[in-house]
């Protein structure tokens, strides 16, 4: 246990875990926003002294915000030119304008993008893209940023650099690119398709797009949807060069919020290149309101109501009981770090269990036979982080981005409906890792 001055000599761990239960029981609730409640969840883990300010501070994850809002103010400028308009467009004409079609199109695009970049970075992309097809349906979009969600966060699980567990593991582990699509890519295809099976008897079959607006779509023209050239070769440029430094970050020495914020950076400059005092500064303003602040504050708070239990040691008390439970038996011990890694990142955020469990795992190699002989409780750890991601809306970065936007749009995507259908899915596809792991590495 951490350090701490909480107010009457009171229990750390109590009071952090209590302060913990009731904010993530009032975000359930939904009568308050969430980004008031984990803000306010916050401040009371300060205020009672289980945390100090600049602890507080420290929790606080900037590498995941400045990837965020960089991204956001690429994607809000890049909007502008009508690009995502006409990828909609074009996604739709492949598939003669079905919903269902549409649905799997966007959600495969979603799982490789996710794998090859990032799923935040993704569905930053993706989501714009599909609230538009699904208003000039007129069809129910929640189905189709279900689905995202998922996919975004199976993809993810695939490589080094696709969800942030894995980047953790791989920089403590020495692991490279190739060894996560070596060992981890094989068994996401698998997944995808049971989860779009389930999908597609939950909502697929009663998919159905007026006739008439299947028309519209297919008399459009993906061509006429550019409304800036200029732009659209500005944001290309941009983008790409941001991807490839995500590509290359490692070499690099840069972080992902580094080459965000460069991008977005590059980009505002670009497009104000030449205007006046004025115009630069509506610009700026019209940019920067775009990002889904929401989301932002949402995560400061929540960060720091994590890092208040993780500070009074709940997470490592978690992460030993499991490791004494297991009696050092390799097979029940990736077992068991699978199964509550994965649990815990639904409830949780990924990241802080993830740094916990790290040095808990590398301290069991001299009882399991050396550092080698550790490798099946990395992928075990890799897999349930990452798809124990998919088990709530605040499990990954991905989901609340994708819940943001939809509220933005007047979608809203509700905590509890989400969970209720969520999380049995997520632990079907637990199942699933849990056997690939057992073939492949037990």
């Amino acid at each position: 246990m951490q350090d701490s001055h909480v107010i009457f000599g009171w229990n750390p761990l109590w009071v952090s875990s209590f302060l913990f239960v009731i904010t993530y029981a009032v975000i359930i609730t939904e009568r308050v926003n969430r980004a008031i409640v984990a803000i306010v969840g916050g401040c009371m883990m300060i205020a009672l002294g289980v945390l100090n300010q600049e602890a507080a501070i420290r929790g606080i994850d900037f590498n995941t915000l400045g990837l965020l809002t960089g991204m956001m103010v690429i994607v809000a400028i890049t909007r502008r030119c009508g690009v995502f308009q006409f990828i909609a467009i074009w996604s739709a004409k492949r598939v003669e304008a079905r919903p269902w079609g549409i649905l799997v199109m966007l959600s495969v695009v979603t799982a490789v993008f996710s794998a090859l970049l990032d799923n935040v970075t993704t569905v930053l992309l993706i989501a714009p893209v599909t609230l538009l097809v699904t208003d000039e349906l007129a069809v129910n979009p929640y189905p189709f940023l279900f689905t995202e969600i998922l996919a975004s966060n199976i993809g993810g699980s695939a490589t080094l650099i696709g969800d942030p567990p894995n980047i953790m593991i791989g920089s403590a582990v020495h692991l490279s690119f190739n060894d996560f699509v070596l060992n981890l890519a094989p068994i996401t295809p698998l997944i995808l398709l049971l989860t779009l099976v389930v999908i597609y008897f939950i909502w697929g079959r009663g998919m159905e797009a007026d006739a008439e607006r299947r028309r519209h779509v297919m008399s459009l023209s993906e061509r006429e949807a550019i409304t800036d050239v200029p732009l659209l070769v500005k944001s290309m440029v941009v983008l790409a060069l941001v991807l490839l430094a995500f590509v290359l970050a490692h070499p690099l020495g840069l972080e992902p919020a580094t080459i965000a914020m460069m991008g977005a950076g590059l980009l505002l400059l670009l497009t104000n290149f030449g205007r006046d005092a004025e115009g630069q500064s509506k610009d700026v303003h019209r940019s920067f309101g775009e990002v889904e602040w929401v989301t932002i504050f949402f995560f400061i708070g929540l960060f720091v109501v994590v890092h208040g239990v993780e500070h009074a040691g709940l997470l490592e008390l978690l992460a030993r009981k499991i490791l004494d439970m297991t009696g050092g038996e390799i097979t029940i011990t990736a077992m068991a770090i699978l199964w509550v890694s994965a649990v815990a990142s639904a409830v949780v955020d990924n990241i802080p269990f993830v740094a916990t469990m790290i040095p808990l795992i590398k301290s069991m190699a001299p009882a399991l036979g050396g550092a080698e002989q550790l490798m099946p409780l990395w992928w075990s750890l890799a897999l349930g982080a990452c798809l124990g991601g998919n088990g709530s809306l605040v499990g990954a970065s991905a989901n609340l981005i994708v819940a943001g936007m939809a509220e933005r749009a007047g979608h809203p995507i509700k905590f509890l409906p989400f969970m209720l259908l969520a999380f049995p899915m997520m632990i079907g596809s637990i199942v699933i890792a849990s056997v690939y792991l057992y073939l492949r590495f037990l």
